[in-house]
């Protein structure tokens, strides 16, 4: 229930989020119930935006799956740090349906949470609004085509720019740290793409994580109890 709570405001803010992605969707031919489907198996903006580019040159089955990956691929570095959030004796079972929607917000609000253990059903409770939002999104931003201006419908994206704050502010403001941490982010974050253009996002992203994270951890490392 509390995961439910939490994931709430996700899944309202992915419903928003996702209609451009239905707009790009159904630009490429694809009917709502395929932008729904899409969208319930790969819960990342990113991925499918380009998925749905590479659908749209009719590229063959390899070279989606390929790009996908590689535009997915920082979840790996938020799956790793995230298992450690789990107890040891969490059975294999539950890492592999929390790790099928490990998400930024997602990632973000479990990361957050309090408590030396994560209880993998907060988690499953923070999917049951994540997962419908941002499908349903999809779906409704594809017949959403037909009554308004793609400029219209994207404009609603600014949605996920708040999503991010509600997850970093929280933490920020309580360890100065993580503050650090979240405005250094932004610094390089900005100095990557005006240096690096032609590095992609995704890459830039798995980069400086691992900069940033690594400096705070040699810097500022986590002290632990014996236990």
């Amino acid at each position: 229930m509390d995961g439910f709570r939490d994931g709430i405001p996700i899944g309202l803010g992915y419903f928003v989020v996702s209609f451009s992605l239905g707009i790009i969707a159904k630009y490429v031919g694809l009917s709502p119930l395929q932008g729904f489907v899409i969208s319930l198996l790969n819960n990342a903006s990113a991925g499918e935006y380009a998925a749905f580019t590479v659908i749209g040159s009719d590229a063959p089955y390899i070279e989606i799956a390929m790009l996908t990956l590689i535009a997915n691929a920082r979840y790996v570095l938020m799956s790793t740090v995230l298992s450690q959030k789990f107890s040891p004796d969490t059975p294999f079972y539950h890492r592999i349906f929390v790790g099928f929607d490990v998400t930024d917000e997602l990632f973000g609000i479990s990361i957050a949470r309090g408590g030396r253990w994560l209880n993998p059903f907060y988690n499953y409770g923070a999917m049951l609004t994540a997962l419908p939002g941002w499908s349903i999104g999809t779906a409704c931003g594809i017949i959403a085509w037909n009554f308004f201006s793609a400029s219209a419908v994207s404009a609603l994206s600014v949605a996920l720019y708040g999503m991010f704050l509600a997850v970093i502010i929280p933490p920020a403001r309580k360890d100065k740290i993580i503050g650090g941490a979240v405005a250094v982010s932004f610094v390089l974050s900005y100095l990557a793409e005006s240096f690096f253009p032609d590095i992609s996002a995704g890459n830039r992203t798995i980069a400086l994580t691992i900069l940033i994270a690594g400096a705070a951890a040699i810097l500022y490392p986590i002290k632990e109890d014996d236990q």
